[in-house]
């Protein structure tokens, strides 16, 4: 069964894994005291943020590591939903277009095309949910429609 976003987005199963995620890279502690919503807030940029970042550009490390992240919590809940292990790859040109593909055994179960990666993020927290969960959903149903090919790759 697919976790929806419900009341808050905080309670999705993917945003939960991109927490994770985050928590899991502060080896020093830096981020102990911050709440979960001031970890996500990089992935928040409203029209307002989105008006001063240029047009085109080429996406800095910072954002690259963010984009990494959330698309390891993806495939962190697809596993965890379907107990097949999923690994990312992704292919980035510096101008910031390219792909990203996450892969369980021998089947591609999330492959997203990538542009204009330097303005990556989402609208609310709510959107940035939607987007992880639409993900996890088409990953786990594709595992569940080729289940002989995820898991004896």
């Amino acid at each position: 069964m697919v976790d929806t976003v419900e009341a808050s987005p905080m309670e999705s199963l993917f945003v939960r894994e991109l927490v994770k995620q985050w928590r899991a890279q502060d080896s020093f502690g830096t981020w102990e005291k911050k709440s979960d919503e001031l970890l996500l807030e990089p992935y928040v940029v409203d029209k307002e943020k989105r008006k001063t970042l240029p047009i085109m550009g080429d996406p800095d490390p910072e954002t690259l590591w963010r984009l990494e992240l959330f698309y390891n919590a993806v495939g962190m809940a697809i596993e965890k939903q379907t107990g097949v292990m999923v690994s990312p790859m992704m292919k980035m040109h510096h101008e910031g277009f390219g792909r990203m593909v996450l892969i369980a055994g021998r089947l591609i179960v999330v492959n997203k095309q990538l542009r204009d990666v330097h303005r990556f993020g989402f609208l609310s927290l709510e959107k940035l949910a939607e987007e992880g969960e639409k993900l996890v959903a088409a990953g786990v149903e594709m595992v569940n429609k080729y289940p002989e090919v995820a898991k004896y790759g």
